[in-house]
């Protein structure tokens, strides 16, 4: 089964910028669907972005509308990790971030910002903005 594991979390002043990294040490499958979330004590986990990269190296990306025009979704799927850029930092993006992969099963829903819809998770790495 897939491992996931995030780093690049930290504390950082409103306005400010952070890359998360997350990457797949178990088993790597040839595709899957891919997203980031985020949550916040006592409540649940909000999608951020999710991507897919086509076999012909088309890639789509959706964003929740908190993330539009701030964070950028990418992924390297030789290395077998992906990334958020996050921009323009404010403190209700203070939040523990996960990334999420859902291999086919048959097919998987590349767009689904919605946590039922992804079954191997990391163990998340905190984000704090400091105002």
């Amino acid at each position: 089964q897939a491992k996931l594991v995030e780093s690049g979390g930290g504390s950082v002043q409103t306005g400010g910028s952070l890359n998360l990294t997350c990457i797949n040490v178990g088993t790597i499958y040839s595709s899957y669907c891919m997203a980031w979330f985020r949550q916040i004590p006592g409540k649940g986990r909000e999608g951020v972005a999710a991507i897919t990269t086509s076999a012909g190296g088309i890639v789509n990306t959706e964003y929740a509308d908190s993330a539009k025009g701030r964070f950028t979704v990418s992924q390297d799927k030789r290395e077998n990790r992906a990334y958020l850029q996050l921009r323009r930092l404010k403190s209700d993006d203070s939040a523990m971030y996960y990334c999420a992969i859902q291999p086919p099963r048959p097919t998987c829903e590349w767009w689904s910002l919605t946590p039922g819809d992804y079954e191997y998770w990391g163990q998340g790495t905190q984000v704090t903005v400091l105002s």
